[in-house]
Parts: structure tokens; C-alpha cells; sequence
């Protein structure tokens, strides 16, 4: 093992920092002030570009690495545009301290307040104001104290442990290390002064973190687990438990840069291997024996969106938690904060750059620790599963008490029990297409001749649903993710008792269609593509829907004025357009055949 050397395309994250620590430090400027700060034009002492150092997911954050008067810095500077604020979240996650800088002749935009908010959430605890363009307000002292009056006002509940307001000329104060005459009224410390004070906190005091970021086999024996320690110290001997499996074992090599090492501290990348053959896996989290974190899988959450769609609740969507990644659905939005007020206010949906209290379930159980205790274990991404972009970023609070009280109850009697008994393979029957295309016509049909072969079946159509279990559900987009969720879910536990389910649903979203498939085994769902004209649909029409659409007295009308998402490989494709219902039934039969 001591020959063992990390693979050479290990991500950035895992590479180890200087021995000097590092004050990382996020600045974020003004819209309209480019990447101005306090920190332009870089200092002689030590400029330079540091490599990005981003969470998966996110957008690159690019860092600088500054010196001021022996004080190391990892600085990155975010431009002040809305597209921008994915970084912002992203440098706030490990940040130290941030730099919020604002425009004297502006005072505190609702820019400035999202970014406080921001960086607050993400878990910084000391804030500089920096207050440029003095000039514009002629250096006058009293503009300089009202601004900082409101700002303390408005952060006073944030948890901040320290606002520190320094004045500047300018957008970045040109040689600000240089006395300003015009400000000689100000006699606080200096931006290098007080950067010199802050003191980083000591994670090493806390008990050890070490999410598995890669499982290296390379070498004979047992393989290599590597990682960067997110809190704590490690020793070869130490008792370790591996989560969520709960484990015990104990360190037997611990390497640094490819170098037995007897002791490595928080911040390190390190590659150790383990005394016993433990199964472990990318995604596992070691930890200190005696004092394990919590592994859960509801949680009260803190979310700031992302996406330029707006989040519904019910919809799915990877969750990437350290080196954890799961589907996740936010289930409930308690309330969304308003960015100037704080207050709290109700919210169906959230629009981009929202942040929000909400209740969060993952599709397996997770390691965790609330995000005050563990920044590394308390924070996440949310990304789409299908574009791949990152739409959230958030914080854990705490384990919902459902997520350790309520479990499967074990049940004598099985699907392949109940199954056997009907003579029959259970299967879910997914029929998708516009309104008016002909699937409840075809899933009618498809049920009388399977049930004239004895099969036991079942029919959920989408109108008779919303008379019963669905009638609270409207179409906003919010209420269509919940009414398929509810739906697949009835379906999961029809097919479950041994049932062929058809389910006729116009379900337009390829997410929720999806979530829907990753309820049950993979022979067991079928897509069927009911795929019929909008102008066929509209001229079938007899209930008159599409002609109200057309109106405007029906809104969020699927094919008018909400959009319809095509399966991409769905099992079964038919065009009802072009064949008798009768016929597409025969076409049904022979591939589920």
C-alpha cells in the first residue's frame, strides 16, 4: 500500500491545500460593476488564478490567490447579474467570509439583500461591507453610517458573528492600501488589517467526516478509499464506522499526497485503507465510531432555486449530498422568504432565485448532519435529471421524526404470491398522449379482451381519478406533477397486488413519467405513446375543451398553452390517426406478447 498513488484524473476537490491555511473569502459586486471589488486590480504580491474548485453540478467558480502581509487568500469574485447566482452559492458553501459590496450613491438593493441572504444560508459568519463609489456622495461620513445602519438592521437575524463596513473610492478603491485623504473621517481598520484578525475556524475539533469520493483497486489487497476529510482528524487505529451500512472497523494505513502520514487533519485529501474487508462504496461516509452522523431520509430543508422553470413540488429530481447522489422530490413548500422583508409567505411553487423552507425526501437514506454542525454533510444540489443543469442548492436543518418512525411493514403474503394466485405477470400499462388522442378509447378496449382471457385488471383513467382522490388537484403545472405522482403511486401498489394496471393519463412531462417508471421493476412498466395530431385531437373534440383553450376560458390547457413532452423510447408507439382503435389494440397485444 505504500506505493499506492491517487489516479491522476482524481477531480480538483480531492487535491490537497497549501499547509499555510487558506482564508477563503466570496466577493460579490454590483450588476453593472462587472467583477469589480475591493480585490481589483490584484495585488503584486501574489496574483495568480488558483484551479476551479466547484461542487458537482454547479457552474465553475474560478478563484484567486492572493497575499496580503502574510495572509493567504482563496478569493471568488462573482459578478452581480441574476445569471450569476449559481456561483455565488456555490464560492458561499466553503467560503470564510464574504465581501458584499454596494454602490454609496444606491445604498441596499434588493441585489445586495438576495446576496446577504445567499451567503447566509450557504453558512458564512463574517461579512465585509465594502461601500465604494464614496465619491458619488462626496465622502459624506453620515452616507456612509445610514447605509451601514440598514444593513446591520437588515442582517440582524441572519447569524452573522461579525459586519465589518469599510469605505472605498471607487469600485475597488484603486491603492487602497493607501490613506484616502476624503476618508480620514473613517477610522475603523484597513481592508489587509482586517482580514489579518479574522480567524478561521478550527473543524478538526469536531469528529471525523470522510465522504468516499473514490474507491481505488489498483493495488493488491484490500482497495484504497480517498477522500477529503470534512471535518475531524484521522490516525491509523482509529474505530471508524461506515454509513449508512453502520459497520465497524478500524484505520490500517493512512497516505497524504501518496506518503504514509500518522496523522491528517479537516481539509486534507487523503487515501486510506481499512483493517477489515468492509464493503465499501463511492458515496459511503466514514466516521468516528463513537459518534456517528445521522442517516436519514426526510428532511426539513432550506432551498435556493435555480432554474429558469419554476420548482413543483412532487417532482423528481439528484440530489448530490458530498459524494451522495439520490433522486429527491421536495414534497412540501412550508413557506418562501421575501428577499427585502424576510417575512414569510405561502408559495405553491418557486420561481429562480427563490429561497424557501421545504420538506425533502430522498428515494434512499442519506448521511447527513444539519448544515450548522457539518457544511460538507449539510449541504446539497439539486440537478435536473434530464438536462442536467443544477436548478437548487440548499441546506439540511433537521431528520423529519417520519424518517425514523415510519417503516415497511414486512407482510407474509407477496406480489409473486398474489401474482401466482391470478396467473398472471403484474405490469403497469402507462398510456400517455394529448387529450382527445384515444388512449382512454384504446385502454378500454385493451382491458375488455384481457379481461375476456381472465386477466385481472384494472383501469385508472385520468377524468375519473379527479373525481375522487384527485378532485383537490387543479392544472397548474404544480398540481399536474402531484396528480401523476399520486396516480403512479395507486398503480404501484395495484400492480403490487398482482393487478395489470392501465393507466390513461395525458401525464405531458418527461420527469414525471420517468418517476413514475422508477417505481417499479424494469419488466414491469410500458410506456405507450398515444400519438395523435393536436389538429386530430382539436377535431375530435367533444367535450369542447380544446375550443375553450382557444378562447382563453381554459387555461394551462395541455397543446395550447401548456406544453406536451413526447416520450423519448417509449415501449409502444402508436398512431391512432392512421389505424382503427381496434387495430392499435392488436398492435398492443402482439408486443406485449
Amino acid at each position: 500500500m505504500s506505493n499506492f498513488r491517487p489516479p491522476l484524473d482524481m477531480p480538483f476537490a480531492l487535491q490537497n491545500r497549501h499547509d499555510e491555511p487558506l482564508l477563503r473569502i466570496v466577493a460579490c459586486s454590483s450588476a453593472g460593476d462587472g467583477n469589480a471589488t475591493p480585490f481589483e486590480p490584484p495585488l503584486p504580491e501574489n496574483p495568480g488564478k488558483a484551479p476551479t474548485a466547484n461542487r458537482a453540478g454547479l457552474r465553475e467558480v474560478e478563484y484567486r490567490l492572493l497575499a496580503i502581509a502574510g495572509r493567504r487568500l482563496l478569493v471568488a469574485e462573482i459578478p452581480g447579474h441574476p445569471q450569476f447566482t449559481r456561483r455565488l452559492a456555490d464560492a458561499a458553501a466553503t467560503a470564510d467570509l464574504a465581501l458584499i459590496r454596494v454602490d454609496a450613491s444606491q445604498g441596499l438593493t434588493s441585489q445586495t439583500r438576495l446576496h446577504t441572504r445567499i451567503v447566509a444560508m450557504m453558512g458564512v459568519r463574517q461579512v465585509i461591507l465594502a461601500v465604494g463609489w464614496m465619491e458619488r456622495v462626496a465622502f459624506d461620513s453620515q452616507a456612509f453610517e445610514a447605509i451601514v445602519q440598514q444593513y446591520r438592521e437588515f442582517a440582524a437575524d441572519l447569524g452573522f458573528a461579525g459586519i465589518q463596513a469599510i469605505p472605498f473610492p471607487g469600485p475597488s478603491g484603486v491603492d487602497w492600501q493607501q490613506a484616502e485623504p476624503s476618508l480620514s473621517w473613517y477610522s475603523g481598520p484597513s481592508l489587509p488589517d482586517y482580514l489579518e484578525s479574522i480567524e478561521i475556524p478550527d473543524s478538526t475539533v469536531h469528529p471525523m467526516r470522510l465522504p468516499v469520493q473514490w474507491v481505488s483497486r489498483s493495488e493488491p489487497g484490500l482497495p484504497g478509499l480517498c477522500g477529503r476529510l470534512a471535518a475531524g482528524s484521522v490516525r491509523p487505529g482509529d474505530a471508524v464506522r461506515v454509513l449508512p451500512s453502520g459497520l465497524q472497523t478500524q484505520i490500517e494505513t493512512l497516505l497524504v499526497d501518496g506518503s504514509e502520514r500518522e496523522r491528517a487533519d479537516s481539509g486534507e485529501a487523503v487515501t486510506l485503507t481499512l483493517a477489515d474487508s468492509v464493503e465499501v462504496r463511492r458515496g459511503d461516509v466514514l466516521a468516528t465510531a463513537e459518534a456517528p452522523p445521522e442517516v436519514a431520509d426526510q428532511f426539513e430543508a432550506r432551498l435556493l432555486w435555480l432554474g429558469e422553470q419554476p420548482m413543483a413540488p412532487g417532482r423528481q429530481y439528484l440530489l448530490k449530498l458530498a459524494s451522495q447522489e439520490v433522486a429527491a422530490t421536495v414534497t412540501l413548500i412550508k413557506y418562501r422568504e421575501d428577499i427585502d422583508s424576510g417575512a414569510r409567505l405561502a408559495a405553491k411553487t418557486l420561481q429562480q432565485n427563490a429561497i424557501a423552507t421545504v420538506n425533502l425526501s430522498t428515494s434512499a437514506p442519506v448521511v447527513f448532519e444539519p448544515h450548522r454542525a457539518n457544511r460538507a454533510l449539510g449541504s446539497f444540489v439539486l440537478i435536473d435529471r434530464l438536462s442536467q443543469e443544477t436548478v437548487g442548492t440548499g441546506t439540511l436543518d433537521f431528520a423529519l421524526r417520519r424518517a425514523s418512525n415510519i417503516h415497511w411493514q414486512a407482510l407474509d403474503i407477496d406480489k409473486r404470491a398474489r401474482a401466482a394466485l391470478m396467473r398472471q405477470t403484474p405490469r403497469c400499462i402507462w398510456f400517455t398522449g394529448l387529450s382527445g388522442s384515444g388512449k382512454s378509447t384504446i385502454a378500454s378496449l385493451l382491458e375488455k379482451r384481457l379481461h375476456a382471457e381472465g386477466r385481472h385488471t384494472y383501469v385508472l383513467d385520468g377524468d375519473n381519478v379527479r373525481h375522487g382522490l384527485n378532485r383537490d388537484l387543479g392544472f397548474t403545472e404544480a398540481d399536474r406533477v402531484e396528480n401523476i405522482r399520486r396516480v403512479a403511486e395507486v398503480a404501484k401498489l395495484m400492480t403490487d397486488a398482482g393487478l395489470i394496471v392501465l393507466v390513461s393519463f395525458i401525464s405531458p412531462f418527461i420527469s414525471e413519467r420517468e418517476m413514475a417508471r422508477g417505481l417499479f421493476a424494469a419488466d414491469e412498466f410500458v410506456e405507450v405513446f398515444v400519438d395523435t395530431p393536436l389538429e386530430e385531437c382539436e377535431r375530435r373534440d367533444v367535450k369542447g375543451l380544446y375550443a375553450k383553450a382557444r378562447r382563453g376560458e381554459l387555461r394551462n390547457f395541455t397543446g395550447i398553452d401548456s406544453a406536451y413532452e413526447p416520450p423519448r423510447a417509449p415501449e409502444v408507439h402508436l398512431h391512432p390517426a392512421e389505424n382503427t382503435p381496434e387495430a392499435c389494440v392488436e398492435s398492443l397485444l402482439r408486443l406485449l406478447d
